[in-house]
């Protein structure tokens, strides 16, 4: 019984261990503000680790994967426009052998949206693709839910 136990405990290490070296460099933060009644613009934040980045929506096919935001349908509220970001940095990645836009350090994207209810939550996902100067990390999708009241 006490061998079970021992190996029970080494192979509950091993995988906390394994866990624990999971790569994380960006997190996401998202807060929406209401202009008007029937207005709000949401902010969704990536805070990126120093020495990462992640990439503009504008990025070319051909190239890295560009960060892209998918909102779900609702009768709740409608989209205004499309998604927009700050001045990203440009410059020609030789890995891609192209130019490609990127964001370091943290960047805050804002969507407009219309309200057909005063208060709602809206659900979407972010795909994104973070790298530093040595390797990228898989693209990787994230679910967010924005309070609007």
């Amino acid at each position: 019984m006490k061998r079970i136990g021992l190996v029970l405990t080494l192979v509950l290490f091993t995988v906390l261990g394994a866990v624990a070296q999971i790569e994380r460099p960006v997190t996401w933060a998202y807060a929406a503000k209401k202009v008007s009644k029937t207005e709000a613009i949401l902010y969704i934040k990536a805070n990126i680790e120093e020495g990462w980045h992640i990439y503009s929506q504008n990025v070319k096919p051909g190239g890295p994967t560009k960060t892209t935001f998918t909102f779900s349908p609702s009768g709740d509220y409608a989209l205004v426009g499309k998604t927009i970001e700050p001045k990203a940095i440009n410059y020609f990645d030789e890995n891609f052998k192209m130019n490609v836009s990127y964001f370091g350090n943290g960047v805050t994207f804002q969507q407009k949206i219309k309200l057909n209810k005063g208060t709602t939550a809206v659900k979407g996902k972010v795909e994104f693709m973070v790298c530093n100067d040595k390797q990228c990390l898989p693209p990787e999708e994230v679910s967010f839910s924005i309070p609007v009241k």
